[in-house]
């Protein structure tokens, strides 16, 4: 019998959602922060009759709001956590067979859901607070849609939150009823003070807090983007407060114990000030808090398919969020929001936080897609589907750690691989050491990286290792233990005595991230490709190899966050084969030469190299098209005839189109291996570059049945009536010829080339070669403006005959007689 519940805004929707499971088996419920939602509708759905006896399942985004969640309905049922209300997590969990409300991480459910498709035992799926649109969630909410549609016609799916976009989830629910409670439980004062430019937001968030300590009464909840930020708060309130009030940090790095601290109601006289990250944002209620003081910012994870790098971004929140923390304020008495920035910017920030779908890393989502058994994921109902390019470089990946095969589908060891419930590398590092004995140490290793704060902030993982094994709490007990049960799947074998150091693991699991020191100390190159730094005042900025386990900014400089030493030798014995000798033939920009050299290397890290004799032939015509890629086609000793050849295929080209080739420097750097290679095996150099090879390479270009029409269409030179030749010139726009105008008496048609299609520009010059007149229209000019260009030149050049009609004249080069 279900005791009587608070009477809360949500309270009065609680039938209609009842009934809208009972009918459509679907819903969505829009209530806004305070309206008591997360702890109210699964107790009211445990009466239902249609649930039978099955359990409700209660999905949040964070450990901490599950905990809180869960521990809240069981007060209100009179109980402890693990009776008829329990939470599951990765390192906790209470639940018992009297259990019927069960609150799970998101991740934990898409496991359940993975290995039990049907959901037996499961009446209701919850979504709460889906508009955080974690990956965990998205993906969850597409295989309950699934899992529904084949299998569970009598499943309920519900999905809540408290700003939430709702016609897209509702279209993909396939409309289903969507109920919305107005109101919330107390009404909020919200303020705007817009934060001078420059300002660290540690300045602006600490003096909003002095302000408001001193004019209001309650606690405060400060909202700040990460916790270098809350450290730095806390630094400049220390001593500014008396013993009544406690300065409580919140963030995801903290203890489960130091979380729940900070949302524990202040003892009774004391008032506490908590600095939280988003992780206070949903579903936890801090007795007590009154105000919000909002940064308006907060950190997001960017993942780049292309690097493998995750990096944080600082940014401003949403409109969604902003709301959300705004509601913290109202859950038990009327509240303050202070927002730290102009009321006029809130129309230009973005309505809802990105989903993580879109900027994270897919290789565990690719994994789990295999497993269930789907090629594509358009074919399961994802909110926003999941990026082709990422998802593409992530099966890449998992082909390389050989959990897929080639058509994507699970391999023996992919299965393997998911049955440890870890991310692919890690996983993969665990199953590749556990012939060796290592399985283990291993996976201590993978707890450790996939936990925060376990064994201390330091970048060095042996030491971060080290200090985990023997670290005391509760937290690093279960994580020890989820060890040994992650040892146990991978490995039957029996340990190894042998010692195993963090970096000969970890080269397991990054082998493209081994690094080698190159340009100074704290500054390495890694076998991809990229660059990483270490402030050099870290132990491990001395080292000269080191694998690293995490790092984050963009690719150009990437700070590294978590790493262990090793050394070549570790390189060989882990990962034999991977360290090779091969022939190189490389340009070089200082002496515009090609040098032959022997490398060992692994990846872009070249261990050793050796010159080899000066080179000839294709491999040379390569690395020297390389240097042309890298310093411009300038460097070409095209001849006038090359350069001309080039022009007249271009202006064909910019005239008719294809199949004509494009001569632009960018088309042509682009083919250079077409073109350039073949034609210049016998250089060695710049200096040694064959301007006829240049003209064969570039007419090689023109199809063969089109190379007969380049001379009619674009001809190199235009035969005067004198019979002189005159070059025509193609750089320009259109084709130009320059000639003395005398040259051209008697011509009554303007001169054309591509067939007479094509008239040519004609730069008319005197007897010096100074121009006189340009004309598209060679019977206009001798009808029209050669009257006044004749009487000016027969002034300056009395020796040349410039006749009345030059249309019937005699064209020359020669001046008049004498006496005439």
């Amino acid at each position: 019998m279900i005791p009587p519940l608070p009477n809360l805004p949500v309270s009065h929707v609680l039938a209609d959602i009842a009934a809208a499971l009972r009918d459509h088996r679907r819903a969505v419920l829009s209530a806004p922060p305070g309206a008591g939602k997360t702890t109210l509708v699964p107790l009211h759905l445990l009466g239902e009759t249609w649930r039978g006896d099955g359990k409700i399942i209660v999905l949040e985004p964070r450990r901490l709001a599950a905990r809180a969640a869960a521990a809240r309905m069981a007060s209100l049922l009179g109980e402890q956590v693990g009776g008829t209300v329990g939470y599951r997590m990765r390192l906790d969990n209470r639940v018992s067979g009297k259990t019927r409300v069960e609150v799970v991480t998101e991740g934990v459910f898409a496991r359940m859901i993975l290995e039990d498709p049907e959901l037996a035992g499961v009446s209701t799926v919850i979504f709460d607070e889906f508009h955080e649109r974690s990956l965990d969630a998205d993906f969850g909410l597409a295989l309950a849609l699934d899992v529904q549609s084949a299998l569970r016609e009598d499943l309920r799916i519900l999905v809540m939150s408290a700003t939430l976009d709702i016609e897209r989830v509702a279209t993909l629910l396939d409309n289903p009823p969507v109920i919305k409670s107005m109101g919330r439980s107390f009404p909020i004062d919200i303020r705007y003070k817009d934060r001078p430019g420059g300002e660290r937001v540690e300045d602006s968030v600490t003096r909003a807090i002095l302000e408001a300590h001193g004019a209001e009464l309650g606690s405060i909840l400060a909202f700040l983007p990460g916790q270098a930020e809350i450290t730095r708060t806390a630094e400049r309130l220390q001593g500014r407060f008396g013993p009544e009030t406690v300065i409580a940090p919140l963030y995801g790095n903290l203890s489960q114990g130091e979380q729940d601290a900070a949302i524990r109601p202040a003892p009774k006289g004391t008032r506490k000030i908590v600095l939280a990250t988003s992780i206070a944002e949903t579903s936890i209620t801090i007795d007590g808090v009154r105000i919000v003081i909002d940064s308006g910012m907060q950190r997001l994870p960017v993942f780049e398919a292309s690097t493998g790098i995750t990096r944080l971004e600082t940014v401003r929140v949403s409109r969604a969020s902003a709301d959300q923390r705004a509601g913290r304020a109202g859950r038990t008495e009327p509240g303050i929001a202070v927002r730290l920035w102009h009321q006029g910017q809130m129309a230009a920030l973005p309505a809802f936080t990105p989903p993580q779908i879109l900027s994270t890393d897919l290789s565990g989502l690719a994994l789990d897609l295999a497993h269930w058994g789907v090629q594509d994921p358009a074919t399961l109902d994802f909110v926003d589907q999941p990026p082709a390019t990422t998802l593409n470089e992530a099966r890449t990946l998992l082909r390389q750690l050989g959990a897929l095969d080639l058509e994507n589908s699970l391999t023996a060891r992919g299965r393997l691989m998911r049955e440890l419930a870890l991310p692919p590398r890690l996983a993969a590092m665990v199953i590749s050491v556990s012939d060796l004995g290592h399985a283990r140490e291993a996976a201590l290793l993978a707890v450790l990286l996939t936990e925060q704060g376990l064994g201390g902030p330091s970048v060095d993982l042996e030491e971060r290792l080290r200090r985990f094994k023997t670290e005391r709490g509760e937290r690093s007990e279960a994580a020890r233990k989820l060890a040994g049960r992650l040892a146990a799947t991978a490995s039957a074998g029996t340990p190894s005595q042998e010692p195993v150091l963090a970096g000969q693991l970890l080269l397991h699991a990054f082998p493209d991230r081994i690094a080698l020191q190159r340009g100074g100390r704290g500054r390495f190159v890694m076998a991809n490709g990229r660059g990483a730094e270490l402030p050099e005042t870290e132990r491990l900025a001395g080292c000269s190899m080191l694998v690293i386990a995490d790092l984050t900014g963009r690719a150009a400089q990437a700070r590294i966050l978590a790493a262990a030493e090793i050394s070549r030798a570790d390189v060989e014995a882990h990962l034999p084969g991977e360290i090779g000798s091969e022939d190189q033939c490389v340009f070089d920009k200082a002496s515009r030469q090609v040098r032959a050299r022997r490398v060992t290397r692994l990846g872009a890290i070249i261990f050793d190299e050796t010159p080899l004799p000066r080179p000839s032939g294709v491999r040379v015509a390569k690395a020297l098209a390389e240097g042309v890629r890298d310093l411009g086609l300038e460097v070409l000793p095209f001849s006038k005839e090359a350069a001309q050849l080039r022009d007249r295929i271009g202006f064909l080209y910019r005239t008719l189109g294809d199949p004509w080739p494009d001569m632009s420097d960018e088309a042509l750097l682009t083919r250079l291996d077409e073109w350039f290679v073949p034609f210049q095996a016998e250089a060695r150099g710049l200096s040694d570059i064959s301007s006829s090879g240049l003209s064969n390479g570039l007419m090689s270009l023109v199809p063969h049945e089109l190379q007969r029409e380049l001379g009619r269409l674009a001809p190199t030179h235009f035969e005067a009536p004198t019979g002189q030749r005159h070059a025509i010139q193609y750089d320009g726009g259109e084709p130009l010829l320059t000639i003395r105008v005398q040259e051209l008496f008697g011509l009554k048609q303007h001169p054309a080339i591509g067939g007479g299609r094509l008239p040519l520009v004609l730069e008319l010059t005197s007897p010096a070669h100074r121009p006189i007149q340009t004309t598209r229209d060679l019977p206009g000019f001798w009808a029209g403006s050669w009257r006044d260009v004749r009487a000016d030149m027969r002034g300056r050049y009395p020796r040349h005959p410039w006749p009345e009609d030059p249309a019937v004249a005699t064209p020359t080069t020669r001046v008049k007689p004498r006496g005439t």
